[in-house]
């Protein structure tokens, strides 16, 4: 079969390998869809702080199922997506619901090869069944449920203000389910063409570019009074620690994205305010549930969240490209 592999930093590897088998409780799936998303370049770029190469990636998957341990749920050839978190059901956090948070989690793509290729197996509790969504819909549930789960972390009540730091993909599906919540949201990022977009295609009608007036921009727009749920959909020290400084007194700050290295933040800051700040990982089944429910009653503008979409044999050039074209990037999906 056909696999993109990142073997180092920089290099992209379109070869071929042995096609997996299903093992007892495996699911095989031929995938068609593969979406792209911020965790894909920081592995390119090697920025990505759980990752050892060389390494398959892709974890926003959609396919067909190839073929079904006995007594399977599933049926050849019916379309899926692949919730690609997979945890071990026994540690600390997996006994109090928390499989997203698994001390020992192995994410496809990540700790483990993902589906860029052309069939993968994994276990039939990772299968979605998706009917009634078209393959580049059923691509994009994976990162809209990350952002689902930081809303749902956020524990918003309808008329809460809301700040998403970061207008990507992961920043677009907080400020999207923000919003199914009740809450006014405000989207900042540093690359104006993403703003303009989520503005005119999504429906994010107040947007303000980062600079170094947007603290006192945002206190315009609140009174003062600044934001009750802050979500930091960056994974930058510098725009996460700054973050704080946007919260409200009595507010939430959700750090939805990682990077490496040590977040410091003032006490007295943090103090005054009686902040909360809570990580968000992953997403959990509700998450998907979620999304798949809002996808097919029409209240995610999902066609305008795909901005390109292109070969997966391309990837080794495509990627690159895509990368140095991030203003005007939304989500891309490679189709094998």
């Amino acid at each position: 079969m056909k696999a993109i592999v990142c073997q180092a930093p920089q290099r992209l590897d379109l070869i071929d390998r042995p096609s997996p088998t299903a093992r007892a409780g495996e699911v095989l799936i031929r995938i068609r869809r593969i979406g792209l998303c911020g965790t894909d370049y920081h592995i390119y770029a090697g920025r990505h702080p759980f990752l050892s190469y060389p390494r398959v990636m892709g974890h926003e998957l959609a396919g067909e199922v190839e073929a079904v341990p006995a007594g399977s749920a599933f049926t050849t050839g019916q379309r899926v997506a692949i919730n690609p978190y997979l945890s071990c059901g026994t540690c600390i956090a997996c006994r109090v619901g928390k499989p997203n948070a698994c001390v020992t989690i192995s994410v496809l793509g990540v700790h483990q090869d993902g589906g860029m290729c052309e069939l993968i197996a994994v276990p039939e509790g990772a299968v979605i069944d998706v009917a009634g969504l078209s393959l580049d819909h059923a691509a994009m549930i994976e990162f809209l449920a990350i952002g689902a789960h930081a809303v749902a972390r956020g524990a918003l009540t309808a008329g809460n203000r809301v700040l998403v730091v970061g207008a990507g993909p992961i920043g677009v599906a907080v400020g999207l389910f923000a919003r199914l919540a009740g809450a006014t949201v405000t989207l900042i990022d540093t690359r104006v063409a993403r703003l303009d977009y989520a503005r005119a295609k999504l429906g994010f009608d107040d947007t303000l570019p980062v600079n170094d007036n947007t603290g006192a921009a945002l206190a315009d727009r609140t009174g003062g009074e600044m934001f009750d749920a802050v979500f930091d959909a960056t994974g930058v020290l510098a725009a996460m620690t700054q973050s704080l400084a946007y919260v409200a007194h009595g507010g939430s700050l959700v750090l939805v994205g990682v990077a490496p290295g040590n977040l410091v933040f003032s006490d007295p800051e943090f103090h005054k305010r009686e902040t909360c700040v809570l990580a968000s990982r992953n997403a959990l089944t509700s998450d998907f549930a979620n999304v798949i429910a809002a996808i097919r009653t029409g209240h995610i503008p999902i066609d305008a969240l795909q901005t390109h979409s292109f070969p997966a044999e391309d990837m080794p050039t495509r990627l690159p490209q895509l990368i140095a074209e991030a203003d005007h990037v939304l989500k891309a999906i490679a189709y094998f």
